[in-house]
Parts: C-alpha cells; sequence; structure tokens
C-alpha cells in the first residue's frame, strides 16, 4: 500500500468516529437540558432567593415565639402584626412584606 492508500483509508475509519462526536458535540447538551440535568441562572437564583428567605422567616418566627406564647391560635391579622414587629433587619436583602409573609405563615403552624 501506498502512504495515500494508508492516509485514505485512515480518513475513511475515522469518518464516523469525527461525525458521532460532532452529533453528540450539538445534541448533547439539547438532551440534558431537557431532561432536567442542567440547571438555568434563573432557577438556581429562585432557590437561593427562597432559602434564603427562609431562614429569614423562621429567625422571625423564633423572635415571634418567645415574645407570644402560642402564636398558632392567633388570628391571620394578628400574626401578621406580630411577623411585622419581628421582622428581621432594615439591611435585609428582601422586602420586609415578603418575610413579613412567609413569618406569618411559619407562626401558623
Amino acid at each position: 500500500m501506498s502512504p495515500m492508500q494508508t492516509a485514505q483509508s485512515q480518513r475513511q475509519a475515522m469518518k464516523p468516529v469525527v461525525i458521532a462526536l460532532v452529533i453528540g458535540l450539538l445534541a448533547g447538551p439539547m438532551i440534558s437540558n431537557y431532561t432536567g440535568w442542567q440547571v438555568t441562572r434563573e432557577t438556581a437564583w429562585a432557590e437561593t432567593r427562597d432559602s434564603v428567605l427562609d431562614q429569614f422567616a423562621s429567625l422571625c418566627a423564633e423572635r415571634a415565639r418567645a415574645d407570644v406564647a402560642d402564636a398558632a391560635k392567633l388570628d391571620w391579622a394578628d400574626r401578621s402584626q406580630l411577623a411585622k414587629k419581628w421582622v428581621t433587619a432594615p439591611t435585609a436583602p428582601f422586602a420586609d412584606l415578603d418575610v413579613s409573609g412567609a413569618c406569618a405563615q411559619k407562626l401558623a403552624v
């Protein structure tokens, strides 16, 4: 065999591998995104925000329960007022309304 024929046979042998690699590089991200193996930036941000909000609401609820013996027996308006009283510091990254609403929900339990 001449060197040219050897190179052509190697190229023909590598052609299916290269085609499969290109298809995998194009289809792989689409398939993994469709199946849920990738997390978008917005989803990650929302989950992080919810967990931080839950932590602030837990702190608020503990402070409010220390102030009132049985906060679960209060009606919704009273729980809301109690939560607004013990909402977290003004430097909190969320609006007081979000934290106080979550705090009032935790007090209902």
